[in-house]
């Protein structure tokens, strides 16, 4: 395995085994993927990303055909879909984590750019971040949402399911992925002291 490989795949397992651990996916949710050489490498089916290893991947070549044994993960079609739209980008990371998937289940589906500009990080790791409608995952249907939009924001929240970041490397789309956590976090909080501060100042 050539070294450049070998450092890929390990920024994948240090990045889904932070993620696991920090408690921004639970159980088997979740799959991240890279580009290299030609190929996709996602994490297969049913692999969870606390106990991912690197023969967890499977790999895809360019023209869709399983180099692995390993079954990739169900949503791989997803990262096939932003890697062929946006040639520029090498890594797609996907979580279920918990305040962003909140918010996908609460913002307007057609929105191109949820999050106002609560601090200017998300902005900077991320861009705007497009609502995808609610499909059910895995689905043709969901996969077809995605590519009607692919190119009308940078960072993406499949509604009702969770988010979805990109990079032009592994740590990039981790980062971008904990930028939008916590900053759908602060959008969570701070709308509910909103309507807290509006009752008090009716009381």
């Amino acid at each position: 395995m050539k070294e450049s490989l070998r450092f890929c795949l390990d920024e994948a397992v240090r990045a889904a085994k932070l993620l696991f651990d920090r408690n921004k996916v639970t159980g088997s949710s979740g799959n991240i993927s890279f580009r290299y050489d030609g190929s996709i490498y996602i994490s297969g089916s049913g692999t969870c990303f606390g106990w991912l290893m690197q023969s967890d991947f499977a790999v895809i070549d360019g023209g869709g055909h399983q180099l692995s044994e390993v079954q990739p993960s169900k949503e791989y079609p997803l990262h096939k879909i932003i890697y062929d739209a946006r040639p520029d980008i090498c890594a797609v990371l996907h979580t279920h984590s918990f305040y962003a998937t909140l918010i996908s289940c609460i913002a307007d589906e057609q929105s191109r750019d949820v999050f106002k500009d609560i601090t200017p990080y998300l902005r900077m790791k991320v861009g705007a971040v497009g609502m995808i409608p609610q499909a059910e995952p895995g689905s043709r249907e969901l996969f077809d949402m995605l590519y009607k939009r692919v190119h009308c924001s940078d960072g993406y929240l499949l509604a009702n399911h969770g988010p979805v970041t990109v990079g032009k490397d592994i740590r990039s789309a981790f980062y971008g992925m904990e930028e939008m956590e916590e900053t759908a976090k602060l959008h969570y909080y701070l709308h509910a002291f909103k309507g807290e501060k509006k009752r008090w100042q009716n009381y």
